[in-house]
């Protein structure tokens, strides 16, 4: 049914100068699933992150979210629509304390973002909220501390703190795992799953076993197109798949 799905694209395309980074790419995710874009390096996936979240606009195609084409919206109203990204570089305000960070997420929704100057009483009152984002991400402890202290996995998990802050139906992360240790990989990962349970999740991820605990649906993309798409079993498998990875050793 047209419901189960949240976000589409028909046809979607990017022309860069005669170059096309992205081409023909139709993709469909599913409402409250984990869905991984992966694909070897210059496949497209940021490109794709980018014309999703209107970074960038498409040369052709459509994207629709919630049957609503949204292809010609701008990036701030598709973020108020629900789409948020959580960015590859770790986006963090450094020398806010962890709480203050996830503070100033909560203060978007209500149309006073960044007022630093509002009274305290005003900002105290998001605190519980705060206090409740911080502890679903593992990071309650850390609270008072200033953001540029945490080490760097845990600063990702403030940034997903923050991104939940601004309450996304669809949560776009790009590369969440990127720099991370084992330990952090296993921390993030089921921070992730944890979160997935009230929203959709579209991922671009290079660890693929990652992906394959993860996602309940991928989508592999090579040099702009879609070469195969279904559960990780099914994907792995694929001759060309297997092909496109050949020698690369990572998405």
């Amino acid at each position: 049914m047209a419901s189960d799905v949240i976000l589409e694209t028909r046809g979607l395309t990017k022309e860069f100068r005669g170059f096309v980074a992205v081409r023909d790419v139709s993709l469909r995710v599913k409402r409250g699933s984990i869905h991984a874009l992966i694909g070897p390096n210059g496949a497209g996936k940021t490109t794709v992150f980018n014309l999703l979240t209107k970074f960038l606009q498409p040369s052709n195609g459509n994207i629709l979210f919630n049957g609503r084409d949204i292809t010609a919206v701008k990036p701030a109203d598709v973020a108020r629509l629900g789409i948020i990204r959580s960015f590859q570089i770790s986006a963090v305000f450094p020398h806010l304390s962890v709480l203050e960070n996830v503070r100033v997420g909560l203060q978007r929704p209500l149309g006073n973002s960044f007022h630093f100057w509002k009274s305290e009483s005003v900002l105290d009152r998001l605190n519980g909220r705060a206090m409740e984002l911080l502890e679903d991400v593992g990071l309650a402890g850390y609270a008072h501390r200033p953001a540029a202290e945490l080490p760097y996995g845990r600063k990702r998990a403030l940034e997903i703190a923050t991104t939940l802050a601004l309450e996304p139906e669809m949560l776009l992360l790009d590369e969440p795992m990127a720099g991370m240790g084992h330990e952090d990989i296993d921390r993030i990962a089921a921070l992730i799953k944890r979160v997935s349970a009230n929203r959709t999740i579209l991922m671009v991820e290079h660890n693929l076993s990652v992906v394959s605990n993860l996602s309940d649906w991928i989508t592999v993309l090579a040099r702009g197109e879609v070469l195969a798409e279904g559960p990780y079993a099914e994907v792995s498998r694929h001759p060309k798949v297997r092909e496109a990875y050949m020698g690369s050793g990572h998405a």
